[in-house]
Order: C-alpha cells, then structure tokens, then sequence
C-alpha cells in the first residue's frame, strides 16, 4: 500500500497525518499504524490521526497512539489537524468536527495558532498530593517542585502501571507552579514515554491548578516542547466550562512511503 502522509507538530507533539476523505486508509491494522509511528524503522510520531468525511461537521477525528491502537481525545493532535484541514482548504479560519469525545469547534487566530474548544469537566479527584481528572483523556496531575531535573519515565510509568490505572492506562503529569506560569512534564500511555507535549494534560493541569476564585482565567504553560495558553471559565471546584487550548501547530513536511 502506498501511504501519502503529511508531518506536523504542536509544541514538539508531533503526528502523521493522513487523509481519509476517500476511505483509501480505513484498513490500515494497528501493527501498521505502530510502524509508521516508530521513530527507527518509520516515519517516526506520538500518534497518527485520520482526517475523515463527517455528515454535518467539517471533518472527523480519529487517532491512535503511537502503539497502533486507537486513542482518546488528543488536544495537540486536534490543533494539529485543524491547520491540515485548512491547508486542504476544507476550511478557512474556524472548524466544527467530531473527535473521540464528541464535538469540537476551533478557531487559527494567525498563521500557525490555533485555539481548540475542549469538553467541560464536571469531575475532579483530589488527594494530597496529586489530582486525577478527564479533559477528554484521563490525566493525573502530581506536584513537584522541581520538575526540570525529574526522571518523568521511571516516575510516570510506576503510577501509569500502578493497580488502579494498570488496565485502562492514565497520562501522567508532573506539574510546578511557577509564579508566573505552570511548568509540565507528561508520561504518555500508548506512547509509553515522555512526550514533549501534551495538549489534554496541559489542560487538565492549568484545571487543576485554578485561583481559588470563580471566572474567567488564563494559564500559562510551559512544556520541554514549547508554550502553550488555557483559557477556562471556573463555575466552582469541579465545574470548569468554555475551556480553551491554545498554541501553535505547525506543518513539517510531506512525504510518501510502501508498506
């Protein structure tokens, strides 16, 4: 089969794309998918992401992680295939589409900056030292204070497998607050490593480290792979609406490849 892909990334998350108007692609398996994905023997992503026709919506959404298997909601992946879509010229500035879970709007302010509207969260598990919440995956938030010099693989890969994530598998956030911004690190499941961003664990972590007060505000975050900015109006501890997921996805190359 021959694959006509297209690179992008978000803030050093990065993903094949490959568009699926004409369904030329529905039969790729899961060990083809992780192949593609692989950084040695592939094209080399965190996750690979089909762009698809949808009755009533711009496009379709669906994605899978870099082991083969089909994922959850991918926030960075959803900025990423909105510039697709435009370059395409399915769009212009703003897109409806449907992702894993459920509908999305968004809007590319400038050339390369997209803001995706992500799902309320209604739901939030505090402990002493961490947060557990779904911002469309599920995500553990755990607080450091100095995240730079953490080994995110070893400590995020004992709580992804630890007995009551083990099955399902949950992201991993290690997450500091800074004065004038978060910082954030993210252990990956279907990725099984450090990432060097995570758009829906950016989000969970600007949720779960609100001001006290209720109402509109704006956090920013800091990745190894770059900045990104949440905006999300704070109804009370556990209810957090209008969120938004903003930063920049930008294309890298396209390319062609038999498998």
């Amino acid at each position: 089969m021959r694959i006509d892909f297209y690179k992008y990334q978000g803030t050093g998350n990065d993903f094949i794309i490959l568009d699926n108007r004409l369904g030329n692609y529905t039969q790729l398996s899961n060990v083809e998918i992780a192949y593609l994905c692989d950084r040695r023997f592939g094209i080399g992503a965190d996750g690979l992401m089909l762009l698809q026709q949808k009755k009533g919506y711009d496009f379709e959404m669906v994605y899978y992680n870099a082991d083969g298997a089909e994922g959850s909601m991918c926030g960075n992946g959803g900025r990423c295939l909105v510039a697709f879509a435009k370059r395409m010229q399915m769009i212009s500035n703003s897109a409806q589409f449907l992702a894993a879970d459920g509908f999305h709007e968004a809007t590319i302010t400038d050339a390369d900056w997209v803001e995706l509207k992500m799902k309320d969260v209604n739901t939030i598990e505090k402990a002493n030292d961490h947060v557990v919440l779904d911002t469309g995956s599920p995500h553990y938030i755990k607080w450091e204070n100095d995240v730079e010099h953490m080994d995110v693989f070893s400590a995020g890969r004992s709580i992804r497998y630890s007995p009551p994530f083990s099955k399902v598998g949950i992201n991993v956030n290690f997450v500091q607050v800074l004065p004038s911004h978060l910082s954030v690190r993210t252990y990956e499941r279907g990725v099984e490593a450090e990432t060097l961003s995570c758009g829906t664990g950016v989000t969970a972590a600007a949720i779960a480290a609100s001001d006290d007060v209720t109402g509109k505000q704006i956090k920013k975050v800091q990745t190894p792979g770059g900045e990104l900015k949440v905006k999300f109006e704070k109804r009370s501890d556990t209810n957090f609406e209008n969120i938004w997921l903003c930063g920049p996805a930008k294309f890298v190359y396209e390319g062609s490849l038999d498998i």
